[in-house]
């Protein structure tokens, strides 16, 4: 009897003992998870489950709902419903308005320390938001990465897709992490990274409403700014690519968002003061223009459509006279501008001929 009294006397002492109850919930910082709900019945359920299968538990699991016409919100709520012990937080839509509205509803409604884009059709693996919150808090960064596992969905074939390039693993100083980023060494997507809310919302870096390739210029006005970043090598996220996948539907609406979002390098590039950060936004663009250009005619081999962004890019900034002459150019990119500033249709004669059909 004495040792049941003693026992009951310790029980209530930890439950109010705020040290103890602190302990397991506040001293973790709070991890939103955002993910766009829009025509993903197929996948959102099995992205849900990776999601409450995460050893982290301090998670506001955030939904927004772009009020697409199937059953993907309905089959969410149901998933809801099966799991009461879950934070899960509902965000509609009045309409329709795209990711890049989605995103910052993410964004600006988030609750927690931490925010990371999950897609809805994709997993994130179990130990995710474990590995990147510890990494995120001891190394002190705005920005943890994580490595992924490209799966094509119909035949589970794992292929390399948008694996880190950079084997450095902690970052500091904004002049290294551009030059990463420039190099192709730092992530474009916007998911699988865990972002300090702070940072994202100090510096005002939302997505630009109206593209469906957002996060090429968010990822790019990130990188001006960022100044901590740590590279984690293990798969945190799993991005399955599929026939639904935005990268095998792309139509005309998709090579005017490659040109929007080009403009608004340039005009980073004219605003920009310092000239070696000038040069490399101009170096960035003319890589850019000629990845979209092959881009745009892999998808679609429309002779119409590929002049409509040649003639587009060429009105914006190319090289001068001064930059060919210049050795902080390699050939390789001034080649490639050369092609890029042709008589359209002598610049489409010689990029069929060095692309084929």
């Amino acid at each position: 009897m004495i040792f049941f009294y003693k026992f009951i006397k310790i029980i209530l002492f930890l439950l109010n003992n705020k040290c103890f109850t602190q302990s397991f919930s506040m001293n973790l910082p709070l991890v939103t998870i955002s993910i766009p709900i829009y025509h993903c019945e197929n996948h959102i359920i099995s992205c849900l489950q990776s999601v409450v299968n995460q050893i982290y538990k301090n998670i506001e699991i955030q939904l927004v709902d772009d009020l697409g016409n199937d059953n993907s919100m309905q089959m969410a709520e149901g998933f809801i419903k099966e799991h009461p012990d879950f934070n899960f937080k509902i965000l509609k839509n009045e309409k329709n308005s795209g990711l890049s509205v989605v995103r910052n509803v993410g964004i600006n409604n988030a609750q927690g320390k931490y925010i990371f884009f999950l897609d809805s059709d994709d997993e994130i693996t179990p130990d995710c938001i474990s590995k990147m919150v510890e990494i995120a808090e001891h190394e002190e960064v705005e920005m943890v990465c994580g490595n992924v596992k490209t799966i094509r969905l119909e035949s589970k074939e794992e292929i390399k897709a948008f694996r880190l390039q950079n084997t450095k693993e902690k970052t500091t100083g904004n002049t290294e992490i551009f030059e990463s980023f420039i190099q192709g060494k730092f992530p474009v997507p916007s998911w699988n990274k865990l972002i300090l809310l702070d940072f994202l919302k100090k510096n005002k870096l939302y997505f630009k409403e109206g593209l469906f390739a957002q996060d090429s210029l968010q990822s790019f006005e990130t990188a001006l700014v960022l100044n901590s970043v740590f590279f984690l090598q293990s798969d945190t996220y799993i991005y399955y690519l599929h026939q639904d996948s935005v990268i095998h539907n792309r139509k005309k609406k998709h090579f005017d968002n490659w040109i929007t979002i080009a403009t608004e390098f340039e005009k980073h590039y004219q605003n920009e003061q310092n000239s070696k950060r000038k040069k490399q936004i101009l170096g960035y663009l003319v890589d850019y223009k000629d990845l979209t250009l092959l881009m745009n005619w892999k998808a679609q081999k429309n002779e119409e459509l590929w002049k409509y962004s040649y003639d587009a890019y060429k009105k914006l900034a190319s090289f001068s006279i001064t930059e060919y002459l210049s050795s902080e150019f390699s050939f390789d990119l001034k080649k490639k501008n050369f092609l890029q500033n042709l008589p359209t249709n002598l610049g489409y004669k010689i990029f069929r001929k060095r692309f084929g059909g």
